[in-house]
């Protein structure tokens, strides 16, 4: 039953929101066939999408409405069916179509949008990158370009490593000749059990404070699978040990509240995976988190 007092998130998508609130945009990036391993996961930004009538637009704890943000839905890329360097160009041509926002939401899909996403959307030279993953993504290319290699490629590209931090590595998921090339190229990393430590909020604001003294503009790469498997079974790549849902969610608005990030995404969930939906719940949840930091930048 719906309830005028109860607007829902899956009317305020497509609402348009609030025609003088800062500009949020939201883009369906279905990859799946760039994955190294079989998935779904072109299915999740629908899925996403669906999910939204099963939350509400108030965020408690920050205490604002996403209401009070102008919201255009720009639907989803065709790339579902394109792999390796073909589904990197049509990610660059589609994100590089869209108009300027306040912050643009990516709903992968699998990780592979954060390379073409990033070159396109921000000055590689002068920008930096934050990812909450429980792995670092810098794999060889002897497959071509996966979900295992946006990192390494993004450097190639001319992000500079020391710009790039990775929140959430988790244990006995990377190799230690990643480790060491990341060493090499000197990207932060921030081990799950260092970021629960001290709260995995303090340390994504503190680390996005920090990129946001040498950098222009930011970008913020949300794997879901940097969450402990028991809780994201839709999520191939996760394992026991990781961060808890609400830590990934504190993550979340900490990227949408601060002003040098321009753009986030959310990836990695397999929503034919996901029997109960909770997942898929948790990705919907990380793009409404996100909206609200948005909707509390000061």
């Amino acid at each position: 039953m719906n309830d005028p007092q109860w607007p829902r998130a899956s009317d305020w998508l497509p609402s348009g929101g609030s025609s003088t609130g800062r500009r949020l945009g939201v883009l369906g990036v279905p990859l799946s066939r760039t994955s190294i391993s079989p998935s779904g996961a072109s299915e999740t930004p629908a899925a996403v999408r669906a999910a939204l009538r099963r939350f509400a637009t108030f965020h408690a704890g920050l205490d604002v409405d996403l209401a009070s943000l102008s919201v255009e839905d720009c639907g989803d890329l065709d790339v579902s069916t394109l792999e390796g360097e073909m589904a990197l160009r049509a990610v660059d041509a589609g994100v590089g179509a869209l108009p300027a926002y306040d912050l643009l939401v990516l709903l992968g899909g699998d990780n592979a949008v954060t390379r073409p996403a990033m070159r396109t959307l921000l000055p590689l030279g002068s920008s930096g990158l934050l990812t909450l993953d429980a792995h670092h993504d810098v794999r060889g290319f002897h497959a071509g370009p996966t979900n295992g290699t946006p990192v390494r490629g993004l450097i190639d590209d001319g992000l500079r490593g020391d710009r790039v931090v990775q929140v959430g590595i988790a244990d006995l998921t990377n190799s230690r000749a990643y480790r060491t090339w990341c060493d090499e190229h000197g990207v932060t990393v921030v081990p799950v059990r260092a970021a629960r430590r001290e709260g995995v909020g303090a340390v994504v604001r503190r680390e996005l404070d920090r990129l946001a003294q040498t950098c222009t503009d930011l970008y913020v790469d949300l794997d879901v699978d940097v969450v402990d498997r028991v809780f994201v079974p839709g999520c191939p790549g996760a394992r026991p040990g990781g961060l808890l849902p609400s830590e990934l969610l504190e993550a979340a608005v900490e990227a949408g509240r601060h002003p040098a990030v321009r753009a986030v995404d959310v990836v990695e969930v397999d929503a034919t995976a996901d029997p109960t939906g909770v997942t898929v719940d948790l990705a919907a949840m990380c793009l409404l988190s996100v909206a609200a930091g948005l909707a509390a930048r000061t």
